[in-house]
């Protein structure tokens, strides 16, 4: 990639002197300087290059200066520069980085006024409004009575989900026609169940089952003992379910992947399985289990053990496996993006924490605040959280009412789904040209939750093997859960994706890598487009030898090939036969400066100046150089350089001449006007 600006690199070194002394310091006065420095600020003016990273621009992301300049309106647009690692037309680097290079989270945030980076960052082209928008669709779960009134049509013959004689395409625009609020946006995400096989409604429900008598199995089970079990089921959670027999409760583990709303509290069950045990509780092996639901029956709860701060530091250092206990724990509440944890007022250690957090669940909870929660304490992690596989939070119940109708003859499974629907203007209709991970395609990656972190390094897989069959050139947008480790906030991303010749899905963002110079002056950062290039006087200077070969090159390409020259070092016209300098303006790349000498440019093409008094060769050789050659160096070392609407351009160039009796330092300025065009300002040797 080229770069599109050079820097001379100026760094500012800082000592630090700590000296003790007994008394008074007063000796100090003795040192020269001493009052006059000892309050001077510290100095770190630096002129660096730098390439933001992907953490860079999580932080651009999450910057609270930023939101705010964000504001409601490119609210999306702004979280977009997270997952797509580029700004965009709604988020110019020109006024998002400045708060970025402001803070902590950039690497060099001790530079100090009169520093300048230049920055390598990517710039997004224009993305589709309906990208932007699917970003920021709102989001609809489809409930229980969603499935009794839209679907099913019965109070009593329901499954919690869709079936094959039943499908979702047919249901879920009136559903959000009725539930959903256009005015919240025109896209929606709905979640919903599918059920691949035709319940069967019989006369299972509607109150206990006669035959169905709990067991008392519970009570007494051991690790690896193979068990069967009529239980109810009194909680359910994210990772699993609590089952309660005559003798005891235990928690049936059946991983991330278990769909919540597969199981509700009241079910009767039939559990065919082994016991295991994990963090010192024991659980039914749920993966290896068979399990029936047989009725359902109403749920009561027994008192919820109430324990001290002391018992509960006690309990947490059991060394048993035990069953799951009803109780209850109230304490100050710490939510984060995986955790909700409750500490009691006391305890040394030991803390509630939910388990098996749900979406409805988090909604109840407020960080540093304060929370009761009532469930099943059914295992201790990391030595002092009590997890909870909770009923009710406050007092207020959290599981589903026993569901008391004619269940399915045999539980149907279902599987969760989500789909993008669009608002028309008058109905919701599925949104064409989008694809929306499902809870599956999560555990399908490998993802411990239900979200991504790296997009970029599994979606092409993805859609690889979504669309084995793809073309190329087809394209679709990919809406999936984003989770910024840095903000620790899971939200909806969207991303346009393209299906190359070799059949690879690559990111179809028009994404290109852009180059500008920030400054910091006054305290604050700001955009700087202009461009200050010093060239060292010297053999060996790399810099002044890059920038007077361009210039070199430029003269025999533009003047002595048309010439007749076919050779840069033939010596015939104006440049040497080294190929190293030229006497049209005077730039040597060997001696690293603008050689002004009458003499020397006579003596290489006396044909050009052999009539001309030595002022007219020294005033010809500075007006080619500001004219003609340094400009034309400039557009071959800087074809990037471009106007920007508002601002002047300006590229720079502190340079050495030599007039055969002593070397001069002098200022060229030079006007971007198009692309890779640049225009004489000035030079400060016109003012001697």
């Amino acid at each position: 990639m080229k770069t599109r600006y050079i820097f001379s690199t100026m760094l500012a070194a800082v000592m630090g002197l700590t000296l003790t002394a007994c008394d008074e310091n007063d000796w100090n006065n003795d040192l020269d300087g001493f009052e006059d420095q000892k309050d001077q600020p510290i100095s770190n003016k630096q002129n660096i290059e730098y390439t933001l990273t992907a953490d860079d621009y999580k932080a651009i992301a999450s910057n609270a200066t930023n939101k705010a300049l964000a504001g409601d309106e490119f609210k999306a647009d702004l979280a977009a520069v997270a997952t797509r690692q580029a700004f965009s037309d709604a988020i110019p680097a020109e006024k998002y980085l400045p708060a970025f290079l402001a803070s902590n989270s950039f690497k060099y945030f001790t530079l100090t006024d009169g520093s300048g980076v230049k920055v390598t960052y990517n710039v997004a082209g224009p993305v589709a409004p309906e990208v932007s928008e699917a970003a920021a669709a709102q989001q609809y779960t489809v409930s229980t009575d969603d499935y009794k009134a839209y679907v099913w049509e019965s109070e009593d013959n329901f499954i919690d989900g869709f079936a094959p004689s039943h499908p979702a395409n047919k249901y879920l625009g009136k559903i959000l026609k009725n539930e959903a609020d256009a005015n919240d946006g025109l896209y929606c995400i709905v979640s919903y169940a599918q059920s691949e096989q035709e319940p069967v409604f019989g006369n299972v429900g509607g109150g206990e089952t006669p035959s169905f008598t709990l067991s008392d199995v519970i009570g007494s089970v051991k690790v690896d003992d193979q068990v069967e079990i009529n239980a109810v089921v009194t909680a359910v959670c994210g990772q699993g379910y609590v089952i309660t027999d005559n003798s005891g409760s235990i928690f049936v583990y059946m991983g991330s992947s278990f769909d919540a709303k597969s199981q509700a509290v009241g079910n009767q069950v039939k559990v065919n399985g082994t016991i295991g045990a994990y963090n010192k509780g024991f659980q039914v092996t749920g993966a290896s289990a068979e399990v029936e639901i047989v009725g359902t029956q109403a749920v009561t709860y027994p008192a919820a053990k109430s324990y001290t701060a002391a018992e509960w530091d006690q309990l947490i250092t059991r060394t048993e496996n035990e069953l799951a206990v009803y109780a209850t724990i109230k304490g100050k509440v710490t939510v984060t993006e995986r955790n909700i944890n409750v500490k009691p007022e006391g305890t040394e250690k030991a803390q509630g924490s939910v388990y098996g957090i749900t979406d409805a669940l988090r909604g109840l909870f407020t960080n540093d605040g304060e929370a009761s929660i009532t469930g099943y304490f059914i295992a201790i992690a990391g030595g002092r959280f009590c997890n909870f596989v909770v009923t009710a939070v406050d007092g207020k119940t959290v599981t589903a009412s026993p569901r008391r109708h004619n269940a399915p003859a045999v539980a149907v499974p279902t599987t969760g789904y989500n789909a993008m629907y669009r608002f028309n203007g008058d109905n919701w209709v599925a949104a064409s040209g989008f694809c929306v991970l499902n809870p599956g395609d999560y555990t399908a990656m490998g993802q411990k939750y239900q979200n991504l972190t790296e997009p970029t390094k599994y979606l092409p897989r993805y859609l690889a093997a979504k669309y084995p069959y793809a073309q190329p050139g087809e394209s679709t947008n990919v809406a999936y859960l984003y989770y910024d480790s840095k903000a620790k906030v899971t939200s909806y991303a969207c991303d346009p994706y393209i299906c190359g010749e070799d059949g690879a899905w690559t990111l179809n963002t028009g994404i290109t890598a852009v180059t500008n110079q920030f400054v910091r002056n006054a305290g604050k950062w700001m955009y700087d487009p202009c461009v200050t290039i010093t060239l060292p006087a010297g053999k060996g200077q790399e810099l002044s030898t890059k920038y007077y070969q361009a210039c070199v090159n430029w003269v025999y390409e533009n003047i002595c090939v048309p010439l007749g020259d076919t050779d840069i070092k033939s010596g015939k016209f104006y440049v040497s036969s080294y190929g190293n300098n030229e006497y049209y303006s005077g730039t040597s790349a060997y001696q690293g400066n603008v050689d002004l000498r009458p003499s020397a440019a006579k003596g290489q093409y006396p044909a050009e100046y052999q009539d001309m008094d030595d002022a007219a060769v020294v005033a010809l050789e500075k007006t080619r150089f500001m004219n003609e050659v340094m400009p034309g160096a400039l557009a071959t070392l800087h074809a990037d350089a471009v106007p920007v609407a508002g601002i002047d351009v300006i590229y720079t160039i502190n340079f050495y001449a030599y007039d055969g009796a002593s070397t001069a330092l002098y200022t060229a300025r030079f006007r971007v006007t198009a692309p890779g065009k640049f225009e004489p300002i000035d030079c400060t040797w016109d003012a001697k």
